[in-house]
């Protein structure tokens, strides 16, 4: 039966990096903007990838409040056909 002491022998173990994270916060809080308007594409095609998905508040790091009223405007520039529903 081994001891705790015995092994702890050889080489020591790495300690893992933090992985270099950065806190999220959410770009309208911090600009403070009243509204999210479905006819800014500039704002809402950073929001959404080549495929035409919406990034999720995870990746985005917006807040919830916000990611409801990001979600309806992209929806809502896509039907008036703004922003394209997927790529070619």
């Amino acid at each position: 039966m081994k001891r705790r002491a015995d092994a702890k022998k050889g080489k020591p173990k790495k300690k893992k990096a933090f992985g270099g994270r950065r806190a999220k916060f959410c770009k309208f809080c911090v600009e403070k903007s009243l509204m999210i308007d479905y006819k800014d594409v500039k704002t809402l095609q950073a929001f959404t990838p080549e495929r035409g998905k919406v990034l999720p508040r995870r990746t985005s790091g917006v807040c919830a409040v916000h990611q409801r009223a990001l979600v309806e405007a992209i929806k809502r520039a896509r039907n008036i056909a703004l922003l394209p529903f997927a790529t070619d």
